[in-house]
């Protein structure tokens, strides 16, 4: 059976939360009057939890509810935050489309040769399904897009770090997790993809960096687009040879080693010391 590659959305396709949803939620809360600005500071905090909706709702504390005249149904505040991320969405899709978030380094370059060596392609993320398709096509292109098939949005009960997500797309897609290779940017999609018995590479994001990614079979700055934008190891736990960008056949290898060496690709922390060859 050919193996799959499996992406996260955000923060791995492109790095959508601070130029992307952060200012598409701000745009939103002030379309409905909501007197709630996010800084950067703030959404550094709230990307720790999974789902657009559940930060949103994470914000509305009794003193928010009262000042802007909120109603104390639980039920009709669920409805009315559906309806902000309605709003949301499409302010980030407008973002999107104008092409202010471009694809991450390596991206498309990995996803060509993954789809030209017969790998089966994947998006595996909580985000909303328009969001992640709209990211996908201007990460990899209409045509490579299309390749993809995309578990996205409200499919799942638990959201990351839950492992559903991740299980929904093997099923789905009728794989054994033996043969996936997933691509993650952060340590709560990390643990999903973990808890679903999925070799995992990390390219960490603008908020990431610093978490811990104990687990990971492989963490980078990205998959990487030399000379401009070139790969840097942070965590190397199977000491693969790594040199200015990952390649299809790094990732194969990885699947390989993960399988004949259960026991290894367990760093502590992305506070290794980086190999690089």
């Amino acid at each position: 059976m050919s193996p799959a590659l499996l992406l996260d959305c955000d923060g791995v396709l492109a790095d959508t939360e601070r130029d992307g949803h952060l200012p598409a939620f701000n745009a939103t809360f002030a379309e409905v009057g909501l007197p709630l600005r996010w800084s950067e500071a703030d959404y550094a905090r709230l990307v720790l939890i999974g789902g657009g909706k559940e930060r949103m709702s994470a914000a509305l504390t009794p003193e928010l509810i009262a000042q802007a005249g909120l109603p104390s149904d639980p039920e009709a505040r669920r409805e009315l935050v559906a309806d902000w991320h309605r709003r949301k969405t499409a302010a980030y899709v407008a973002l999107v489309e104008s092409g202010a978030l471009p694809g991450r380094p390596g991206v498309a370059r990995v996803v060509a040769e993954a789809h030209a060596a017969g790998w089966r392609l994947a998006v595996a993320s909580t985000s909303a399904e328009r969001s992640v398709r709209a990211v996908l096509d201007h990460a990899v292109g209409d045509d490579l897009a299309g390749e993809f098939a995309v578990f996205a949005g409200d499919v799942v009960a638990h959201k990351k770090p839950a492992p559903d997500i991740y299980l929904l797309a093997l099923e789905g897609m009728g794989v054994d997790p033996a043969d996936c290779l997933v691509v993650e940017d952060s340590a709560l999609g990390l643990r999903a993809a973990l808890a679903a018995g999925l070799t995992t590479v990390v390219t960490v994001s603008t908020y990431t960096r610093d978490e811990d990614f104990a687990g990971a079979a492989l963490v980078v700055s990205s998959l990487g687009d030399p000379p401009t934008s070139p790969t840097e190891v942070l965590a190397n736990p199977f000491d693969l040879r790594i040199r200015d960008e990952v390649t299809l056949a790094d990732l194969a290898r990885l699947i390989d080693l993960a399988r004949t060496s259960p026991g290894q690709g367990r760093p502590t922390s992305t506070t290794a010391t980086p190999t690089k060859e």
